[in-house]
């Protein structure tokens, strides 16, 4: 089987080309970054616009690098949520007009399913069944992966998403969108333990996540520090102070859900999972227990149309597909899916 795949649930348009037995054949990606600089964040309107202008090219562009034609794509996956709803419909218009042309089967996507498959695009892939901590910009929470399709959730985030909190305390700092990559940058700079701030639920039972209580701690230190007293220096300090905050409480997390689970593969994925501190100080942490941490590529922990194929193909090749209605899902319960080609994964399809 060969799969196209479009991915735009948010500010990222992407297309891949994944075949069964060859691999990743393309990979495209547009990343609407400077475009939401200006306003220091996602604007939906402008992410589904720019979308619109972008995604056909880049399928283009996708299936040109695979060196395929409409003739040897056997199905379409894409996006349906959870994400911007205008985003989402822009690729999933897209998608299912490509699979009426071209007579072809398509299925919609869960993103987060596609977030947690992307490590099986690498080799070797983790075993299944395994722990999964998907952390991300809007979304942090850890999963018993039994099997594809089958996901219990441990445990999430209350309010803040770890990556919705770097980003806050990044714009708090006067650091530039996106905020989180420019928060870890700032921080290689800053020296441990010059400054205290909470671990948010760690000294609780469970697998629970919050942050909205650090970004308040941040803000309220901040706040004692006169204006234009706040050297170069203290703000690499704070913003250590802080990634080591937010990886601490991750992998403590984490590995008391592998623990409770009693797996020996943990996964990392999700946008945040490409922090070089939160990906060393987890692995080394899973080794000390006799587990491995099974970590996709970097330009696969953020959002991308090549995880889609991967999750797309599963249930393709189950003999899934949705109908000729076009619906997206702005949330969608992870814990909805059902393991591909199973009755209830087929009920679940949009209907002809």
């Amino acid at each position: 089987m060969r799969v196209l795949a479009i991915e735009t649930s948010c500010d990222e348009t992407a297309a891949a080309v994944l075949d069964a037995e060859r691999g990743l054949l393309s990979h495209q990606l547009w990343s609407q970054i400077d475009l939401h600089r200006a306003y220091g964040g996602v604007v939906p309107e402008l992410a589904s616009r720019d979308h619109l202008r972008r995604l056909l090219p880049l399928v283009r562009a996708s299936l040109v690098e695979a060196g395929s034609a409409a003739e040897d794509i056997d199905g379409i996956a894409y996006t349906a949520g959870p994400g911007l709803v205008g985003a989402l419909l822009t690729g999933a218009a897209l998608a299912r007009a490509l699979a009426y042309a071209w007579g072809r089967p398509a299925i919609g996507v869960h993103h987060l399913e596609g977030h947690l498959l992307a490590p099986m695009l690498e080799d070797p892939p983790p075993p299944l069944p395994h722990t999964a901590l998907l952390v991300s910009g809007g979304h942090t929470l850890l999963v018993d992966v039994r099997a594809v399709g089958h996901y219990r959730v441990l445990g999430q985030t209350r309010d803040d998403a770890a990556g919705e909190a770097f980003d806050k305390i990044a714009k708090l700092l006067g650091l530039p969108y996106p905020g989180g990559p420019q928060l870890a940058a700032l921080a290689a700079q800053g020296r441990a333990a010059s400054y205290e701030l909470p671990r948010p639920m760690l000294d609780r039972p469970g697998f629970e996540f919050s942050f909205s209580g650090l970004k308040t701690a941040v803000a309220q230190r901040l706040r004692t520090v006169a204006a234009g007293a706040m050297t170069e220096q203290m703000r690499a300090d704070v913003a250590r102070a802080v990634q080591d905050a937010i990886v601490e409480t991750l992998c403590a997390k984490a590995i008391r859900a592998l623990q409770f689970t009693g797996h020996r593969a943990l996964v990392l994925a999700g946008g945040v999972g490409a922090n070089l501190a939160l990906r060393e100080r987890l692995s080394a942490q899973a080794a000390r227990l006799g587990a491995r941490l099974y970590l996709p590529r970097l330009a696969f922990c953020t959002d991308n149309a090549a995880m889609i194929a991967r999750a797309g193909m599963y249930r393709l090749q189950a003999g899934e597909h949705d109908g000729l209605a076009v619906q997206v899902r702005a949330r969608w319960p992870l814990e909805e899916l059902a393991p591909p080609g199973s009755a209830e994964a087929h009920a679940a399809r949009l209907p002809s």
